[in-house]
């Protein structure tokens, strides 16, 4: 649900959403992105960190329109950590690695707050751990639905850079010249919810594992 359709139905729920987003803006995505900074510079490659990159400032990683988006439409992106592949000992395996460290930063997150969430369902009768638990649940969410809209292989998310691993260089190139287009549909398809359906089904299994541990152990229906 947009945001501002939330505010009419809801404005509760609406304000706590607009707290978690602004978490996962100042938290999460610059989390996400020293991930990248740090995977690379592990690999052998300082680019990122000679840059600044490798820091938890989230204003050394946000981008304007990503950060629009996860406003909109609770998905979005961070400006792209600088790579040099050249610096890697196996450039494959290093562009492989750099571009997962960031959905997979996303996902451990998503693992600590649905613990958070579960615990706090065990207060639920006092409203401060109710408001509490939607917004540590909220977080999980947005931190599993950043980390499979980031492996999109659209630039310039994560999984445009795996991609570029996978097929001949001269093809992913030319793929790159309609990078512009590219992003444009992408925005046009996030609007019109085209999207939603997917992105929901692969976040909505990732949740059901990453639940699947602590919902055993509190016993909760879900």
């Amino acid at each position: 649900m947009l945001l501002f359709n939330l505010f009419r139905s809801d404005p509760t729920i609406a304000l706590l959403t607009v707290l978690s987003r602004i978490f996962v803006i100042f938290f999460c995505m610059p989390m996400h992105e020293t991930a990248h900074a740090w995977m690379a510079n592990k690999m052998g490659d300082p680019t990122a960190k000679n840059l600044g990159r490798l820091s938890l400032n989230p204003f050394k990683h946000l981008d304007l329109i990503g950060t629009v988006m996860i406003f909109l439409f609770g998905i979005g992106y961070a400006k792209p950590v600088p790579v040099n592949a050249r610096n890697f000992n196996n450039p494959k395996k290093g562009m492989a690695l750099t571009s997962l460290a960031g959905p997979v930063s996303n996902i451990l997150m998503a693992f600590v707050f649905v613990w958070l969430f579960y615990i706090a369902n065990l207060f639920s009768g006092v409203k401060a751990f109710l408001l509490l638990s939607y917004f540590f649940n909220y977080a999980a969410s947005i931190n599993v639905a950043l980390a499979v809209f980031n492996l999109i292989p659209i630039p310039p998310l994560d999984g445009s850079k795996i991609l570029g691993m996978l097929i001949p260089r001269k093809y992913y190139f030319k793929y790159l010249e309609y990078e512009r287009y590219i992003m444009l549909a992408l925005l046009l398809l996030l609007f019109t919810g085209v999207l939603d359906t997917p992105i929901s089904f692969l976040s909505g299994v990732l949740m059901r594992v990453l639940s699947f541990i602590p919902k055993l152990i509190f016993g909760f229906a879900g």
